[in-house]
């Protein structure tokens, strides 16, 4: 769903006006509310969400039942460059493996409401395609170390 501007109302549009708001969201499935001082948020129609819900379902449920039945996720695996083109920097073992995660990942959404997985599974991935996009820096990144490089800096 793209975002257009009848999409959003800031907080204080929501708390002075919260029957249009509620309306607004039911005409429209969700609206966007921004708040200056925090992050944003969606107030959505249940009976939308309840639907986005079932189909993020079924989808998982239907990758899930693809692996079952072809363990190499052949079907999956083909199909995997079209959808995250930047696989082409990963092995076969390796899209096969991004490929079970992700739709486990998918899974977790699904079925235990666990989002966060989705984005961190597409996230590591990347970044895996990302250095082995670079051979040089691929190569140094792979190259074995020896000794203390001292202390580091951790950034919370």
């Amino acid at each position: 769903m793209s975002l257009t501007a009848d999409d959003h109302v800031t907080f204080s549009d929501l708390s002075r006006h919260p029957k249009e708001v509620a309306e607004r969201a039911t005409r429209l499935g969700r609206v966007r509310v921004t708040h200056r001082d925090a992050v944003d948020f969606y107030l959505t129609a249940a009976d939308k969400q309840d639907l986005r819900d079932e189909s993020l379902s079924a989808a998982s449920k239907l990758f899930l039942a693809l692996l079952k039945h072809d363990p190499a996720a052949e079907t999956l695996h083909r199909v995997m460059p079209d959808v995250f083109p930047w696989v082409r920097h990963l092995s076969d073992d390796e899209i096969r493996e991004f490929t079970v995660e992700l739709v486990a990942a998918l899974s977790d959404a699904a079925e235990l409401e666990a989002d966060l997985a989705v984005r961190e599974t597409l996230a590591g991935w990347r970044a895996t395609a990302r250095i082995k996009a670079d051979p040089a820096g691929y190569r140094e990144a792979t190259t074995a170390t020896e000794g203390d490089f001292g202390p580091v800096d951790v950034i919370a």
